[in-house]
């Protein structure tokens, strides 16, 4: 998965729903646990995601739809930025057909900044055969680190500041021993504060 459009360097790369600096700022932390700081915002940020059921960093996406008889196809990650390409496969013979954004359009708009799933709506059916052809779309999707929504960034500072703290060996949160170990083996079980939980629940996928 491409990470363009971060204009960070790979080694300096942070996924993350807050910088580092602002972490460090609001948090007190120290420039010597820089390292610790990365990776808790990191996981943070992952876990937060997982939590969600869906990706909320800026980044490209691919996916793949077995065309039925629909002209409505609902995008996976959002919201949705721009539409890089789209194309129809073929696969025997292999074959494949770029879309003109002419003949489609998306629901909501692009300049809809609500956090609801993007539908790309084909002005008219496409041409396919049973089974034997596909439609790819490459889109942009995601909140950008300096416009990510202010709930996300809290509770990511939240969650790391409290990662942090058990990480240090303050045994905040709950823990658990693993079966036929020592108690000195005793390790942190993954859990999430009730109040980052209050932060990202209305980004959490819904599901029927």
């Amino acid at each position: 998965m491409s990470n363009a459009g971060t204009g960070e360097s790979r080694k300096n790369f942070l996924y993350s729903l807050i910088s580092l600096d602002d972490f460090k700022a609001i948090a007190g932390v120290d420039d010597r646990d820089d390292k610790l700081s990365r990776f808790c915002l990191m996981a943070s940020t992952k876990a937060i995601e997982h939590y969600c059921m869906r990706q909320l960093l800026r980044r490209y996406h691919y996916q793949f739809f077995t065309l039925p008889d629909t002209t409505y196809f609902e995008l996976e990650q959002y919201p949705v930025r721009k539409i890089v390409s789209s194309y129809t496969e073929q696969h025997q013979p292999f074959q494949k057909t770029i879309i003109n954004p002419k003949e489609y359009y998306f629901s909501p708009d692009f300049d809809n900044d609500e956090d609801i799933p993007h539908t790309v709506v084909f002005r008219k059916p496409i041409p396919f055969v049973h089974k034997k052809t596909s439609l790819m779309i490459r889109y942009l999707a995601g909140y950008s680190k300096d416009k990510t929504p202010a709930d996300l960034a809290a509770a990511c500072l939240e969650l790391a500041a409290w990662n942090m703290n058990r990480y240090r060996g303050r045994r905040i949160g709950k823990t658990r021993y693993v079966r036929g170990r020592s108690d000195d083996d005793e390790i942190f079980e993954l859990v999430m504060p009730e109040n980052v939980k209050a932060l990202v629940e209305p980004y959490r996928r819904k599901t029927i």
